[in-house]
């Protein structure tokens, strides 16, 4: 799977879809159940890299990707709360695993409204989590507070590591695959640990 990460193929990419392109992925991977394989964490950082090299405008790239994050969480609680638990019974497609969907439910049943905080930087559950708190008819004023409150902290928090971290460490850009690698692993660490409690306490 890594090998989208090779060759400065992130970069590339960002480079050749420019801001429009950048909200739309991160619209898309924060609320529409077909974004989930979608860069997330990696492309924040990457974007915010990239700002520091002077392709970006870090004021603008920072205002587009809160926005494209809490707007993508509205449009998936939106699409939960119309569609309800129908969606549960919808057969698995390219774009859609009924499993992932069953995962961000556990996660959202097990932490509740602040499920949709936590779940910015879990991959996968982020995408389901609005969808599934529009499905349980979850207050939207509560859901829009912690929806503005986790967009604000995972977009602000990615992209200026990504920012920074040139600015700390001089030449470390020769190791941005290795680091967008890292940073993949890390971010499904949480949700591959979670995965093996739920099965380790299952054989008890």
């Amino acid at each position: 799977m890594f090998e989208i990460f090779g060759d400065q193929a992130l970069p590339a990419l960002i480079k050749t879809v420019g801001y429009l392109g950048i909200f739309s992925i991160v619209f898309a991977e924060s609320g529409l159940f077909f974004g989930f394989f979608l860069p997330g964490d990696s492309l924040l950082f990457t974007a915010g890299f990239l700002a520091s090299q002077g392709f970006l405008n870090i004021y603008y790239l920072l205002i587009i990707m809160f926005l494209a994050a809490v707007l993508g969480d509205n449009a998936g609680y939106a699409f939960g709360r119309k569609v309800g638990h129908k969606i549960f019974s919808k057969e698995d497609s390219i774009f859609f695993h009924k499993d992932n969907l069953v995962k961000a439910e556990k996660f959202y049943e097990k932490y509740g409204a602040i499920t949709i905080i936590l779940s910015r930087f879990i991959p996968i559950v982020r995408t389901f989590a609005p969808i599934v708190a529009g499905a349980g008819k979850m207050e939207y004023r509560q859901f829009l507070s912690y929806n503005i409150i986790g967009g604000l902290l995972w977009t602000v928090t990615m992209t200026l590591a990504g920012f920074f971290l040139v600015k700390i460490f001089p030449g470390i850009e020769q190791h941005l695959t290795l680091i967008v690698i890292i940073i993949v692993v890390i971010s499904l660490l949480f949700p591959a640990i979670h995965l093996l409690k739920e099965k380790l306490n299952s054989k008890k």
